[in-house]
């Protein structure tokens, strides 16, 4: 181990999705194949708190660790590539270092002196760079900074890079530029000039990058390479081509064969432990670009037209259907959309069904009938969060006969609140941070699908909800076939239903999706597309024509 952390940069220029959070998750898994113990953290630079309060539609899926942090969906990226659980240290905002630096100030912790951008917010946002080893013993450190060189709200962690640059010393912290090399097809050539000007935009801030990670959609010639070197103060090997992938899961190979890791290790002055074996990781994406069949999963959500809304879901459904050789095509679905008259027609194709997470009432009668088909055809159903609690909504309504059957979160009056507000949510009016979040333990009963996936009785799973299933209406339902097959066991709350006399029916008040990785994909998701794999082949074995059995 080193005896002092490393610290790796990363920066992106030019635009905004160029996939650094993808680049840093990919650097840090061949960096940890190497024998480094390799961490990744994001800074993103709204003043938001965190992402718990921001829309799907703004910021994609807000993330959830074990120790109930609301974090970026990068962190997402950063546990399914490493295998390793984020935490509370691993994403900051803006919001947050603002936030401490002002209750510092009403402490007097400044002693009456003016706060300022400088010194007091690079301060923290210096202390944040390495809090996160503080109870750790990292190798390698990487964060990184979101945004696009240039922007204002970036300005800041600009300023403090350059200055823990400075004090910690270019041997122990480098930076590594993210930025795009654009094809111009009237041209016929690649274009560099982007990419010198956001360079320019960071030695203006006094930051040289170390190494650049050009982004493009065709090989760069060595001319080209060549050209950007010269002109952007870095050696021809630490000019990085990042091509297109057909998967992200391809990414580390590609950066391992542009020696990516290696020309790191070399700046850092650290000696490679070992040669990377990616057998794991090889085999995985074999299995993900050569499946051996297909099936489609129906993704029932109310914010489906921007997918990274459930990109853990999708990630979890591509890593469980690559484990048995699937391509899992999904087939997303707006909730809104669904109604009795086009219910077969969205939905009749369909190996399974997911009903994904969310809040609010929008959409909400196209989930419930979305589980009342799973339910009454047979198909193998998967309901998580949101979509659990519309399976219970269904089931009471439809097989209980409580036809006003409801969540409190969408009508506080009904009759039979089978949904209801946990009491300790009663009292909580601030947003952000407040609901039931992170990891908490689940009993699993035997001889139920639950157990069967999981394999043992103690299960820890990370939650985000306000609202739980009414232990009011338990008993009377589970009379009627409703099994509540997990449970926790401090307060009794259910945290898993299943239907009996169902190919495959199970909704969790949990979020399963958040811990599923590429080395460990989650039994729940593991048994919804096998479930999905075995209808596809008998619908498939009843739809051969008979003289194709020969």
């Amino acid at each position: 181990m080193a005896d002092t952390p490393k610290y790796i940069f990363v920066t992106g220029g030019v635009t905004s999705s160029l996939g650094k959070g993808i680049l840093a998750a990919s650097l840090a898994k061949l960096l940890q194949l190497r024998g480094y113990n390799t961490i990744i953290q994001k800074f993103d630079p709204y003043i938001n708190v965190d992402p718990g309060t921001l829309n799907p539609y703004e910021h994609g899926e807000c993330y959830v660790t074990d120790d109930g942090a609301e974090t970026d969906l990068d962190l997402g990226h950063y546990e399914r590539f490493l295998n390793v659980p984020t935490s509370q240290s691993n994403n900051v905002t803006t919001g947050r270092i603002y936030e401490t630096v002002i209750q510092r100030e009403r402490k007097g912790e400044y002693f009456g002196k003016t706060v300022q951008v400088i010194p007091h917010i690079t301060d923290e946002i210096k202390r944040r760079f390495m809090l996160i080893n503080e109870n750790s013993t990292f190798d390698i450190i990487i964060t990184e900074i979101g945004g696009t060189v240039g922007d204002i709200e970036s300005l800041p962690y600009i300023e403090a890079l350059r200055q823990f640059r400075y004090d910690y010393g270019p041997e122990n912290c480098l930076v590594i530029h993210l930025t795009l090399l654009p094809y111009l097809a009237a041209a016929g050539e690649l274009k560099t000039k982007p990419t010198q000007h956001s360079v320019k935009l960071l030695l203006q801030s006094g930051i040289q990058p170390d190494i650049l990670v050009c982004r493009s959609e065709h090989k760069i010639p060595a001319d080209v390479r060549q050209k950007v070197a010269r002109f952007c103060n870095v050696r021809l090997e630490e000019v990085i081509e990042n091509l297109n992938a057909s998967t992200i899961y391809e990414v580390p190979f590609l950066l391992k064969k542009e020696n990516l890791d290696t020309v790191v290790l070399k700046k850092l002055d650290l000696k490679p432990k070992q040669e990377p074996d990616m057998t794991v990781w090889k085999k995985f994406v074999s299995r993900l670009k050569n499946p051996s069949d297909e099936i489609t999963i129906g993704l029932v959500g109310k914010y489906v037209e921007l997918h990274d809304s459930y990109l853990s879901i999708a990630e979890s459904l591509k890593i469980a259907g690559a484990e048995n050789e699937l391509d899992v095509h999904i087939d997303w679905i707006h909730s809104e959309d669904l109604n009795p008259e086009n219910r077969d027609r969205l939905l009749g194709h369909l190996d399974g069904i997911l009903v994904a997470p969310g809040f609010g009432e929008r959409g909400v009668d196209g989930k419930i009938l979305a589980v009342q088909y799973a339910r009454e055809k047979k198909v193998p159903f998967f309901g998580i969060c949101l979509g659990m609690q519309m399976a219970v909504v269904e089931f009471a309504r439809n097989v209980m006969a409580w036809p006003e059957a409801n969540s409190t979160e969408f009508n506080p009056k009904t009759d039979h609140p089978v949904i209801d507000l946990m009491a300790a949510q009663q009292q909580v009016h601030q947003l952000g941070g407040t609901m039931r979040l992170g990891s908490y333990e689940c009993t699993v009963k035997r001889n139920t699908l639950a157990h069967n996936a999981y394999q043992v009785t103690r299960v820890y799973e990370r939650h985000r909800h306000r609202w739980e299933l009414n232990n009011e209406f338990r008993k009377q339902m589970e009379r009627k076939g409703l099994i509540m097959s997990g449970c926790n066991p401090d307060n009794d709350l259910v945290e898993i239903i299943e239907l009996k006399d169902h190919p495959f029916f199970l909704g969790t008040q949990f979020h399963p999706e958040y811990k599923s990785t590429v080395e460990s994909p989650h039994p729940l998701f593991l048994a919804f597309v096998n479930a999905a794999q075995l209808r596809h082949s008998d619908v498939s074995q009843e739809t051969v024509l008979p003289e194709a059995n020969g």
